[in-house]
């Protein structure tokens, strides 16, 4: 399995957790994020959440964001999936998985990661309301 992956289908936390300890034996940490859909947004009841991407430049995004978080935080490896698809209330939407020697860089190294994935990924979000549709401006 890739490193970094946008895809329509679900994910297993459990696979990818399997497959970032296969890349090392010094981890000694793993950290994760799961993003998953709410069924309440800004006062409004939602019954699903549509994914958009423009073209393979989302796929480049993440990768590059990979690449700049290994550099910056001591980590050892870092898988990054979202999916591209519509999500149902209580489904899962994003994973980040981190593994390092020491849990302290892996932490900060997750966190960094949702964040600047949250603000230069050119991901879309459309939530599907009872009243209609509207596109996301982004959440903290």
């Amino acid at each position: 399995m890739e490193s970094v992956r946008l895809q329509e289908e679900d994910f297993s936390v459990e696979a990818e957790i399997e497959e970032l300890k296969k890349s090392s034996l010094t981890i000694g940490g793993i950290v994760t994020f799961l993003g998953t859909a709410r069924d309440f947004s800004e006062g409004r009841d939602v019954k699903s959440i549509e994914f958009e991407q423009y073209a393979n430049m989302a796929l480049d995004a993440l990768k590059a964001l990979r690449e700049s978080v290994l550099e910056r935080f001591d980590i050892i490896e870092l898988r990054i999936v979202h999916r591209i698809a519509t999500v149902e209330p209580g489904g899962q939407i994003v994973l980040i998985v981190v593994g390092s020697e020491h849990r302290a860089e892996a932490f900060d190294a997750c966190r960094f990661c949702i964040d600047e994935l949250k603000k230069t990924v050119p991901l879309w979000k459309k939530e599907i309301t009872p009243s209609g549709e509207q596109w996301v401006t982004e959440h903290p």
